[in-house]
């Protein structure tokens, strides 16, 4: 059986990459390849990579489910996440809220909406 993907993003620079995702967003830092190009983070069941590249560079944009989005929302606003939308509910069926990081990634957090079951 397969696994789950690991996304590799774009970062003008792995370490503080690393270091912005254990600050602000709850990762532990992985591992970092000695030339400092490419790293990695992880979370319970999400790992992500990230690849050193000189910007202008296309941000990646993922979707993650929360289980809690309430506690989620809480606790990476607490810490300080960049929260370009605050949680709210959607139109298109969910409760949601973005996170962007500090090289433009995005991050749709989401859960369906109560309304929507």
């Amino acid at each position: 059986s397969l696994g789950p993907p690991v996304p590799e993003l774009p970062v003008a620079d792995v370490e503080r990459a690393q270091q912005h995702y254990r600050d602000a967003l709850g990762f532990d830092v992985g591992w970092l390849y000695p030339d400092k190009q490419i790293g990695a983070v992880s979370r319970s069941r999400v790992a992500i990579f990230f690849r050193k590249r000189k910007p202008p560079f296309e941000p990646a944009v993922h979707w993650m489910y929360a289980e809690d989005i309430d506690a989620s929302y809480e606790e990476l606003k607490s810490s300080g996440a960049n929260i370009i939308d605050p949680l709210e509910e959607k139109s298109w069926g969910l409760r949601q809220f973005t996170v962007k990081d500090l090289d433009g990634n995005l991050f749709y957090i989401h859960c369906d909406s109560p309304r929507a079951s």
